[in-house]
């Protein structure tokens, strides 16, 4: 008797089993790898003895997928649940299950960033960031700033050492330009962008445990020309240096008006253009002007009430 799967001879059986105990099956069980077992029997044309054949019983046995590993990869990505004849996969709060029904990513393709400076880094950093992801964030900011990124030290995304970043990958697009990928260990550093619009794309296959990556954006826009009070006045904020977007108040002393545009006023303000203009020109601070005396008339008490 021969018992097999569909590609291999588990074991071949004959004799009598008190009698040849090597050669029958005795009381250990016979398991399948997979889910078809078949035995076969075969007698030739004569018995110089009377045998009585052979009595198996079978019973199917549940496999636990969740215990098994495939090229070293566990059954699910996070959660694996197992139920009589199969298994099924769950993900943590906040991921997604892959159309791979194992693998969990998240849903990050739509990051939107206004501020003028912020944080961006990889899903659950400092761990290892989610298998199957295409992430993109944006930033926008108004026309006449520039960004600029500076990655951390700490950064890790699966390389390989013959071919640029085949697997895991940043890709930068700044404007017209294409900057990347960028993959490994070694941090991209300071990017100046030179542009308002910026996007990350970050992609990860089906594989890898690496740490990811963390970044800080900063903006700075086209400075403007350092400015010098009016004469008989100041302004405030008295900076270095003044980019887009800074302000400042002039004022004149007292005594003094602003006049622009044969306008008088008490204050002035001026604002640095994207352009690296001012605003304005300067104004000028002129000598308020006094009010005339009112005539007057005195009355003298020895004086004709007539003649007052």
């Amino acid at each position: 008797m021969e018992v097999e799967t569909e590609d291999q001879v588990l074991a071949t059986f004959c004799g009598k089993e008190d009698r040849d105990p090597e050669q029958t099956p005795g009381r250990e069980p016979i398991t399948s790898p997979g889910s078809h077992l078949s035995l076969t029997f075969r007698s030739d044309f004569s018995n110089e003895e009377h045998f009585t054949g052979f009595d198996a019983h079978y019973a199917a046995v549940d496999i636990d997928e969740c215990l098994e590993s495939s090229d070293e990869e566990l059954a699910c990505d996070h959660h694996c649940h197992n139920y009589i004849g199969g298994y099924y996969c769950s993900c943590r709060f906040g991921y997604i299950l892959h159309s791979d029904n194992r693998t969990c990513k998240v849903e990050c393709s739509n990051n939107l960033f206004t501020q003028r400076s912020g944080v961006i880094h990889s899903p659950d950093f400092p761990n290892s960031y989610p298998k199957s992801s295409d992430c993109v964030y944006r930033i926008e900011l108004e026309e006449g700033f520039f960004i600029a990124l500076q990655f951390d030290e700490s950064f890790d995304i699966e390389d390989h050492p013959e071919v640029t970043c085949p697997y895991d990958y940043i890709k930068i697009k700044a404007g017209s330009k294409e900057l990347g990928p960028f993959c490994g260990e070694k941090s991209p550093g300071r990017i100046e962008t030179r542009s308002h619009q910026v996007q990350i794309l970050f992609h990860s296959d089906n594989s890898g445990e690496n740490g990811g990556w963390k970044l800080t954006y900063t903006t700075t826009g086209d400075p403007c020309p350092l400015l010098d009070p009016p004469i008989h006045g100041k302004l405030e904020p008295s900076q270095a240096t003044y980019t887009f977007k800074d302000q400042v108040v002039i004022s004149c002393n007292p005594g003094y008006n602003i006049v622009k545009d044969e306008v008088e006023s008490e204050t002035f303000q001026m604002e640095c253009m994207k352009d690296g203009v001012w605003s304005s020109r300067v104004p000028l601070c002129k000598m308020a002007e006094t009010q005339p005396t009112e005539n007057r008339i005195s009355i003298n008490e020895d004086s004709d009430p007539a003649t007052a």
